[in-house]
């Protein structure tokens, strides 16, 4: 019988997908002037021989003087129609559908989460977010040292941030649609800009962007709503949630702001999750031994042989919005787990970051009727950690580790080199 994963799949602005695997985005760590290299489209090109359905990028930054890493390629300044900057982008986005799979930009500010020195801001120049709420890594003088040294406290946004920080979204995003992309996913995950905006946690504002869940979504609905705007038809707009950000007393709210975006007219929405604060698809997780992000008890076995992460979390999403496109990532490594995902309408599209990294690839063997089931994995083993790491908070050193591990298989890719699965060096 032939795989449900290898079903077209058609977003509501008329993109066809040709399958139902998305190589999910991840921290490249090569655009060494914060521009699309030669080297970033190498890599690239190599997903799009893949056999993926789609391919999101890693993060676009749109204004970089505030980056999440220092080799994010980024947005330099207010976009005008330049035509050498829109080749620049062009020969990035030809390389990335070389063989015809549509590329999906994942345009991101990084927030109160830009480190010092990740942009041109300068050491001790201000980071923005919604309200003045520093990062948190715990209570102990290590973690609160750390967080001094790794982060400012953040600048809260006035009126004109928040609509100079709208324009750089909407520019980057009609630069991507210029370059020749099939679309951008808005980064509203992982403890960035959005994802301040969206959370109680870390938007305290008592005005328009804040103080009720409708309130707090208002800034990525103008980024979405502007965006439209400026971009084709056809052009696909998706975004990027949490799960694991929200707790079972704020789930309702959640479910609001979700709702908002669905009558806004988003073509998908990818559930992930985690921050540097609470890292908990960036760290390697078990997933033999989860609990469930909607109730807090603990995952059937039957669920967890599912691998996805932030299961519950989707089908809860698709019961609430059967119209919406899903995309799950999180814990994907099987044939077997994607497609009971698929069959159990969690979701629609699977998104697979890290053994995208060491097997860019590994779609055709997903795909292949003539592998049997066992031979369709692609499990990973935990990255080594530094000797340092005891010293230092551990979920976040761990999470550190594996996005630097697959970066470096990222890197290797890029120059043609043969990837090393950890644990396997």
């Amino acid at each position: 019988m032939l795989s449900p994963l290898a079903d077209p799949v058609k977003l509501p602005c008329g993109l066809v997908l040709p399958n139902r695997l998305s190589k999910a985005a991840m921290a490249e760590r090569i655009a060494r002037d914060n521009k699309p290299s030669k080297n970033l489209a190498d890599a690239y090109e190599q997903w799009s021989r893949g056999g993926w359905g789609s391919i999101l990028t890693g993060n676009v930054q749109v204004d970089v003087n505030h980056l999440g890493t220092p080799f994010d390629p980024a947005l330099h300044s207010e976009y005008t129609g330049q035509t050498d900057l829109v080749a620049e982008w062009k020969a990035y986005a030809d390389r990335c559908q070389k063989h015809g799979t549509p590329a999906i930009v994942q345009i991101c500010h990084p927030g109160r989460q830009s480190f010092r020195g990740a942009g041109s801001r300068g050491i001790f120049g201000d980071t923005l977010a919604p309200s003045a709420v520093p990062m948190n890594l715990g209570d102990g003088l290590i973690e609160r040292l750390l967080a001094c040294l790794v982060w400012t406290t953040p600048r809260e946004m006035s009126r004109a941030d928040i609509e100079g920080v709208i324009r750089q979204f909407v520019d980057t995003a009609r630069l991507m649609a210029d370059a020749g992309f099939s679309g951008v996913e808005i980064h509203g995950a992982h403890g960035y800009l959005i994802d301040q905006f969206l959370n109680s946690k870390t938007n305290l504002r008592t005005d328009e962007y804040g103080g009720t869940p409708a309130k707090r979504a208002r800034f990525v609905l103008e980024i979405l709503t502007e965006i439209r705007k400026v971009v084709p038809a056809t052009f696909c707009i998706g975004i990027k949630l949490n799960s694991a950000d929200h707790s079972s007393a704020t789930f309702e709210e959640t479910m609001t702001q979700i709702g908002l975006l669905v009558d806004a007219g988003i073509d998908f929405m990818e559930i992930s999750g985690g921050s540097y604060e609470d890292p908990v698809m960036m760290a390697h997780r078990d997933p033999q031994n989860e609990t469930s992000e909607v109730n807090h008890e603990p995952k059937s076995k039957r669920t967890a042989a599912r691998e996805a992460f932030f299961l519950e979390f989707a089908k809860e999403v698709r019961k609430r919005y059967p119209g919406l496109v899903l995309m799950l990532t999180g814990g994907f490594r099987s044939r077997v787990g994607a497609e009971s995902a698929i069959r159990d309408g969690a979701c629609d599209l699977v998104g697979i970051g890290r053994p995208a990294a060491v097997e860019p690839g590994f779609p055709l063997r997903l795909l292949d009727e003539s592998i049997e089931d066992e031979e369709a994995v692609c499990y990973l083993n935990k990255a080594p950690t530094p000797f340092y790491a005891r010293w230092l908070p551990r979920a976040l050193i761990g999470a550190g580790a594996e996005s630097s591990y697959y970066a470096c298989q990222i890197q290797r890719l890029a120059k043609g080199l043969a990837t090393i699965a950890p644990g396997l060096s």
